[in-house]
């Protein structure tokens, strides 16, 4: 009761002093993300915010920090020079609160931490979400295991598919033939006699 008490009493303060409250706004990431050589990847950055959201006033920054030696490198979207130029693309949707982009063709330099900031007036100050991007030249066997089983799985469901399927036309089959074959042994027994 106390901790609910010091939580509501400074916005209780605010609005009585007729001024706006305002809570900072929250970025929420991947962590960290692996992505092939020369494949695509999302990264993915979401965001909640107190304010309405009004696409016209977010602003949405991602930066780079490589892995290596170097520095760190803002860039408006999208970039028209760079190591970024044609690689980058928007993946999100503002009104749905999603911030995210999508790396076309990732090489090795890719390899660091990216970062993604977004502002929506008044609520310009909060987290930063962190994206830590690591390009591999495979995917790890771990990967491919399950890729393997995922495939095989489904080759076994369908082929218990088509048995389960041809067992009961056959079944089916058996059942409208054994009357035809009934009624001639017994016309076969009638003329024998």
């Amino acid at each position: 009761f106390i901790g609910m008490t010091i939580f509501i009493l400074p916005k209780l303060w605010c609005v009585s002093a007729g001024w706006r409250c305002v809570s900072g706004i929250r970025v929420f990431t991947a962590g960290d993300v692996k992505a092939v050589n020369g494949t695509d990847v999302r990264l993915k950055c979401t965001f909640q915010s107190s304010a309405a959201i009004r696409a016209s006033s977010v602003t949405v920054s991602w930066s780079f920090r490589p892995l290596g030696p170097g520095h760190e490198e803002t860039r408006p979207f999208a970039p028209l020079e760079g190591r970024f130029r044609k690689k980058v693309e928007w993946a999100g949707d503002i009104s749905g609160r999603d911030a995210s982009v999508v790396l076309r063709r990732v090489p090795f330099s890719f390899n660091g931490t990216f970062s993604c900031q977004v502002k929506n007036p008044p609520d310009v100050h909060g987290n930063v979400g962190v994206v830590r991007l690591q390009v591999v030249s495979t995917a790890s066997l771990s990967e491919i295991l399950i890729l393997c089983v995922a495939i095989g799985g489904a080759i076994l469901l369908i082929l218990l598919l088509v048995m389960i399927a041809a067992s009961l036309r056959r079944c089916h089959r058996r059942r409208n033939e054994e009357p035809n074959h009934t009624v001639f042994r017994h016309e076969h027994n009638l003329i024998s006699c």
